[in-house]
C-alpha cells in the first residue's frame, strides 16, 4: 500500500478496507482484535494500567506504511470512565505503536468480551464508492461519521491531527462479541488519527462515537 500513501492520506481519493475473520488458519492476516496482547507488552502492565485506571486488550493491527511496525489499542476496563472521557484530549483508548510482535499467551490484558479473529489483509477501496459498504477497519480517505460535530474535530485540527483509521462496530461479524459481552464502543466507531507529513507519526485516539 506504500505507493498508494499519497491517494490513502493526502488527496484521500483510496482507502484501505480491513475485515474480521474466525478462520485462524488464514494466512493473510494483518493483525488480531480480541485475544492477547502482543508479546511486545508482556512486562508492561505498569506502562498500560495507569493508578487505578486498568486497561484491557482491543485489537492489533500491522502498520499500513511502516513495514515491521504495528500499532496496538487497549480501552478503559472501567465503562463509566471510558464513556465519559471519549474526545481528544481527554479520550483514554491508548493506541501505541510498536515493533511487530506475535500474540501472547500472557491473559493479563484479554478482553472478556471479545472472541479472538484474525484480521485479513487490507483491501485498496475508492473512498467515494466506499461510503455505503461494511468495513471492520477503514485507513485513510474520509471517516465516516456517525455525529457530524465540529467539536470532535476542534482541539485536533488545532494541533495539526488527521484522520488516519477508524474502527466501526458495525463490521463485527458475529461471531466477534461473546453472548453476553457488550460492545467496546456501543455499537460505535473509534477514530484514530496521526501527524501525517512524509511519514505517519503519533498515533492517537482523536474520539469515539456512538448513536
Amino acid at each position: 500500500m506504500m505507493e498508494n500513501k499519497t491517494n490513502i492520506l493526502i488527496k484521500r481519493s483510496d482507502c484501505i478496507f480491513y475485515y474480521a475473520d474466525l478462520d485462524s488458519t488464514n494466512k493473510h492476516r494483518a493483525g488480531w482484535i480480541g485475544g492477547n496482547a502482543p508479546v511486545f507488552f508482556d512486562d508492561q502492565s505498569d506502562f498500560i494500567h495507569e493508578l487505578d485506571q486498568k486497561y484491557v486488550f482491543y485489537l492489533s493491527l500491522n502498520h499500513p506504511f511502516k513495514p515491521g511496525s504495528m500499532i496496538s489499542i487497549f480501552i478503559p476496563e472501567d465503562s463509566d470512565e471510558h464513556l465519559e472521557n471519549n474526545i481528544y484530549p481527554n479520550c483514554l483508548v491508548k493506541v501505541i505503536e510498536h515493533p511487530i510482535s506475535a500474540e501472547s499467551t500472557n491473559t493479563t490484558f484479554a478482553n472478556s468480551n471479545l472472541i479472538k479473529h484474525i484480521i485479513s489483509d487490507g483491501q485498496l477501496t475508492n473512498d467515494e464508492k466506499s461510503m455505503d459498504l461494511p468495513f471492520l477497519i477503514k485507513v485513510g480517505g474520509t471517516p465516516r461519521l456517525i455525529q457530524n460535530e465540529d467539536y470532535y474535530f476542534a482541539k485536533l485540527r488545532e494541533e495539526s491531527f488527521s484522520f488516519f483509521f477508524q474502527v466501526d462496530e458495525d463490521g463485527y461479524p458475529d461471531t466477534l462479541i461473546q453472548e453476553d459481552g457488550s460492545y467496546p464502543f456501543y455499537f460505535g466507531s473509534l477514530y484514530i488519527f496521526a501527524k501525517a507529513g512524509t511519514e505517519i507519526e503519533h498515533p492517537i485516539a482523536g474520539f469515539w462515537q456512538f448513536s
